[in-house]
């Protein structure tokens, strides 16, 4: 399996496992060119949620949690920013959230922290 086949594989788990825990999807991968994408976007009640998604079969390179830096945050932001902006959705509470999925055994491991952004 290719890394690209990898990351599409863990971003539709996510957005299974989202949508089981009573997340609506709002949009998958919305790329804005200069700083990136936003794996997933979703509405928890009155939140909109921003999801990096990292998808690891090993831990060579860290976990999935260690890849989201404070710049990826700054970068995640920065798309965040813009697609408030393209979108002119508004809501009450926005954050961004991270998802790992590892591959290691038979059955993915689904790690999920909210709130990832907030200090």
């Amino acid at each position: 399996m290719s890394n690209i086949q990898k990351g599409k594989y863990g971003e539709e788990l996510a957005a299974e496992f989202l949508i089981k825990s009573g997340y609506k999807i709002i949009d998958k991968n919305y790329k804005f060119s200069r700083y990136g994408e936003i794996d997933i976007i979703a509405l928890e009640k009155d939140t909109l949620c921003f999801i990096e998604v990292k998808t690891r079969t090993n831990n060579n390179f860290g976990s999935g949690l260690e890849a989201v830096t404070k710049e990826k945050l700054m970068k995640i932001t920065s798309c965040i920013q813009k697609y408030i902006q393209d979108t002119k959705i508004k809501f009450k509470n926005y954050r961004i959230d991270v998802i790992s999925i590892e591959l290691k055994n038979i059955k993915p491991e689904i790690t999920y922290i909210k709130n990832i952004g907030a200090d």
